[in-house]
């Protein structure tokens, strides 16, 4: 999927005595999350749909019948049906079961388009939308989704998806969040992300009381550095998010919750 769920579920906690500042529960402002780098690439043209900036890059009739599709780690198979000349639905199967949703519905100028979502890799689905802007034109004749487009905007996506917690001791960093989980320490070792079904390992270093990077890798590669820093007043955490998959680098800040 080309949502940055995956970078909103990871990264969490339980609180541990005041050993640092990135301890507690906290939740991501969707309206925070900002976008850039490498545009999404899709082409949708004479019944075959091609998402060439997915990692790896995705072809499939679109049919509405299920394909399947190898080397993705969050589905093995993908169903792509044409609603009219502006809407997709796009299905993601994960052994014989639905993973993910997106119905996306290209505007009257063709300048933007929505995407209404469901995710299901976590222990609750997570349902929300996003828009996309056209950063370059799909050829003469191809659907209206063909084309070069970055995320603009998320929003209505469910708290579960947006609430994650922190524990930070002086050797290691806990995280949970919507049934997934891990407990790493700062020894530059590979650790599991517990529920995770598209099997990510965690590499963490730590920066400060109050800043740590984690390193992601999923099939053997690296697929993500991420920092996160609390801001001085203690109630607010801003991450990075640098994306080596997609190629594109992701922020947004976290808000402190009350206990």
């Amino acid at each position: 999927m080309r949502i940055p769920l995956t970078a909103l579920l990871v990264l969490p906690a339980v609180a541990f005595a005041g050993s640092s500042t990135l301890d507690g529960t906290w939740k991501a402002r969707a309206d925070s999350v900002k976008v850039s780098g490498k545009p999404d690439s899709i082409l949708l043209a004479d019944g075959t749909y091609t998402c060439s900036s997915c990692n790896p890059p995705l072809t499939v009739k679109a049919d509405g019948a299920d394909h399947p599709v190898s080397g993705h780690a969050y589905y093995d198979s993908v169903t792509v049906k044409v609603i009219n000349p502006s809407s997709v639905e796009i299905t993601y199967h994960r052994g014989g079961k639905v993973s993910g949703k997106e119905t996306e519905t290209v505007s009257a100028d063709g300048k933007t388009f929505t995407a209404n979502f469901v995710n299901y890799d976590g222990a609750k689905e997570v349902k929300g939308s996003f828009t996309e802007k056209r950063v370059s034109a799909g050829p003469a004749g191809s659907h209206a989704i063909s084309g070069g487009w970055l995320q603009d905007q998320l929003s209505g996506v469910s708290d579960v998806g947006l609430i994650v917690s922190y524990e930070m001791g002086t050797d290691h960093f806990k995280m949970s969040s919507n049934g997934q989980s891990y407990d790493a320490k700062f020894d530059g070792k590979e650790y599991p992300v517990a529920g995770d079904p598209g099997h990510t390992t965690v590499t963490l270093k730590r920066l400060s009381a109050s800043s740590i990077e984690e390193t992601d890798h999923r099939q053997g590669k690296v697929t993500d550095v991420i920092r996160i820093a609390t801001a001085a007043d203690g109630k607010t955490i801003n991450v990075e998010d640098k994306d080596m998959a997609h190629e594109q680098t992701v922020t947004w800040t976290l808000d402190k919750q009350q206990q």
